[in-house]
């Protein structure tokens, strides 16, 4: 029980926030891109699924980056 609670310490901490997200919108990204391979009517190929998710994931988040940016300026 020791070792579970280490690891979600170690996991939480500051400095390691980085890997851990590009960790989930990899695995998002991986989600998204067998969606967009199934709603496209035109045969996609898989590379070209995983850069229209990835590129779509990457659009949210400059959106959502900006708009925090432009409500909450005294952050930056």
């Amino acid at each position: 029980m020791k070792n579970v609670l280490e690891l979600f310490n170690f996991l939480g901490a500051k400095h390691n926030r980085v890997p851990i997200s590009l960790f989930v919108l990899l695995c998002v990204n991986i989600l998204l891109a067998s969606g967009v391979q199934a709603a496209t009517p035109i045969q996609l190929s898989r590379t070209a699924s995983y850069a229209i998710a990835a590129l779509g994931l990457v659009t949210l988040s400059l959106c959502v980056y900006l708009f925090v940016v432009i409500f909450q300026p005294e952050r930056f």
